[in-house]
């Protein structure tokens, strides 16, 4: 196919869409000034080696959010996520602010290893605009989320993780749910499935709820590490105590002079906040934090930080762990199914029959012997001379200082200390499965 008829049937599906496009919904970047010159970067470099860190430069930056000058101006090095300007890592002063692309570890490394350790020994900040965000509200809300998703829906000033089913039983969302009231939640999922998601929850609405795409107008920070509670506590009249304010609450506070939404949950696995707030307010917040958290050594993190660090935890990922492909018992999400709950919830014939069943793999966390170049997804895994089983993702946990993988293998063969090969860049190194997280295995930090 020539590259102008790739242009024109580009332009020709946007001309010939009947429902237009909702910039409210789904945002700007589905405007052809946006996929034109990312469809001709696609075309041009078709037959190039993709590298699993590269970040393609067409049509950027164009969607960022209000921070994007105070972070470039502490040497952000950008990737994106869904056409959004995201914080990959801050480059080290003097060191260039680009990655060199790489199937091996990449010159990212230091900056990222302090990012991480010091999230792990103080306090780090990151931004939060690369979540999924919707309001789910009226008077059939709860009724509606209990059908939609196979999971516990919290009390008012609680959340719960759920999944979300097909009714094949199979994963299309994993969801953090907040009641914010009696009719009023907010739920929280990956920034690039907004599409779907949105598509999803439109095709089973019901009377008496409505769902609003909230991801580009509420925004925010997390914070996280053992000096998380002392920074919020230095910017609210709350009282954030780890009695008043227990692991998965969700609160609104008053933040500096903003309104905002506070959950005690962090993808980091640590001790830490979400505070989210409107769109308007978010460099407003972000002065409150900075003024109150330099003093303690507060630090900007990136995703490449944020990736390594829930590997310390065995936290799964979306689109890697967590995809349509798979099941909840093959995942370990169907931890968090309420499989009592009274309400016929999507899925539930095809996972309580997968359960009675069970799955034919499961996920397992190793670690591995690697040299200068770790697992990202689709390694296989060997055992006994044949392939079982592949890897989901992984990398380096520059907390404990190992490579990590994760990875299915057959039902019932992922006991502790099992000795695999996982082949990487065409050589296989040695990996045992690990079933104990590498960090807080017990959770008194995360939840204390």
């Amino acid at each position: 196919m020539g590259l102008a008829l790739a242009q024109w049937m580009i332009l020709g599906e946007v001309e010939r869409d009947p429902r237009g496009f909702d910039v409210a919904r789904f945002g700007n970047w589905t405007s052809p000034g946006y996929t034109v010159p990312k469809v001709i970067e696609n075309y041009q470099m078709r037959f190039s080696v993709s590298y699993p860190n590269e970040e393609r430069p067409a049509a950027r930056p164009f969607r960022t959010t209000a921070m994007y000058d105070i972070l470039d101006g502490m040497n952000a090095v950008w990737g994106q996520q869904y056409g959004l300007e995201v914080v990959n890592y801050h480059a080290l002063a003097g060191d260039p602010r680009y990655e060199t692309p790489s199937f091996k570890r990449s010159n990212a490394w230091e900056a990222v290893r302090q990012e991480v350790m010091a999230v792990r020994e103080g306090v780090g900040i990151n931004e939060i605009q690369n979540f999924g965000k919707y309001r789910v509200a009226g008077p059939g809300a709860r009724a509606w989320l209990d059908r939609i998703m196979a999971g516990l829906i919290p009390p008012p000033g609680r959340l719960a993780l759920t999944p979300m089913l097909a009714e094949s039983g199979k994963i299309i969302g994993d969801f953090t749910v907040s009641c914010l009231g009696p009719e009023e939640f907010q739920l929280t999922a990956s920034y690039g499935a907004q599409g779907w998601h949105m598509r999803w929850f439109e095709s089973h609405l019901e009377p008496g709820v409505t769902v609003d795409n909230i991801s580009d107008s509420r925004t925010g920070f997390q914070i996280a590490g053992p000096k998380a509670r002392e920074l919020l506590a230095k910017v609210t009249r709350s009282d954030v105590s780890a009695a008043a304010f227990k692991f998965m609450d969700v609160k609104r506070l008053t933040v500096g002079m903003g309104n905002c939404i506070v959950q005690r949950v962090s993808y980091t696995g640590d001790l830490g906040y979400e505070i989210y707030c409107d769109h308007m307010s978010q460099r407003h917040l972000w002065q409150v934090l900075w003024a109150a958290g330099a003093p303690m050594g507060l630090r900007p993190f990136g995703m490449r930080a944020m990736m390594s660090l829930r590997l310390d935890k065995f936290f799964g990922s979306w689109g890697r762990e967590f995809s349509p492909d798979y099941s909840p018992a093959e995942t370990g999400l169907d931890r968090f199914i309420r499989w009592n709950k009274p309400t016929d919830w999507i899925g539930k014939p095809a996972a309580l029959k997968e359960k009675a069943e069970g799955p034919k793999r499961r996920l397992a966390w190793f670690e591995v012997d690697a040299k200068d170049a770790d697992v990202v997804a689709w390694e296989p895994i060997w055992l006994d001379g044949a392939v079982v089983g592949w890897c989901t993702s992984g990398g380096y946990s520059h907390y404990a200082g190992k490579s990590v993988a994760i990875g299915f293998l057959p039902e019932g063969r992922a006991r502790e200390g099992l000795a695999v090969d996982i082949e990487i860049l065409g050589e296989r190194r040695p990996a045992r499965v690990v079933t104990r997280p590498l960090f807080d295995a017990d959770g008194a930090r995360m939840r204390g």
